[in-house]
């Protein structure tokens, strides 16, 4: 503002016209109230970016962290499924030489058994039920040894 224009004061209604001093007193009045409010306007401001600056960090650790979260979830999902396609794979293993085992025990088994039924005997037969007789057919074997009984027996059947 140029000192040489006349700047009029108003007091109710009289006016007046300001000196020199007053005016410079007014410019200096105006300008630190202009600076105050653009420090206060600067300030607000300040404070609102801030806030958003904090909330945005928030959103960012949420969002690290739900990353994490699922990069160890799948993380665990992967080692789990590794961890059951070892024990599958060892119980596959095992079934097998359980498997070859029990077919081990019944060749031994049968051979026992011929053994056994060769050194020992046994008795084979069958029999037919008709009216009132049985007919009884045996074959005892011992060893290299076979004897055959066939035989006919009266039932006492009352009429």
């Amino acid at each position: 503002m140029s000192l040489s224009v006349p700047c009029f004061l108003l007091q109710g209604p009289k006016v007046r016209l300001m000196t020199m001093g007053e005016q410079k007193a007014a410019v200096f009045i105006q300008a630190w109230w202009r600076g105050t409010l653009v420090r206060r306007t600067l300030l607000h401001m300040a404070l609102r970016v801030w806030i958003i600056q904090c909330w945005w960090k928030q959103k960012l650790v949420k969002l690290q962290e739900k990353r994490r979260r699922t990069s160890l979830e799948f993380y665990a999902r992967q080692e789990w499924a590794a961890v059951k396609l070892q024990s599958w794979f060892r119980m596959w293993c095992i079934r097998l030489r359980y498997c070859r085992l029990l077919h081990a025990v019944r060749i031994i088994q049968v051979y026992w058994r011929w053994h056994s039924c060769h050194t020992r005997g046994f008795i084979q037969g069958h029999y037919d039920l008709k009216e009132n007789q049985l007919n009884l057919q045996l074959e005892i074997s011992l060893g290299s040894q076979a004897c055959g009984v066939q035989q006919c027996i009266p039932l006492p059947i009352k009429e």
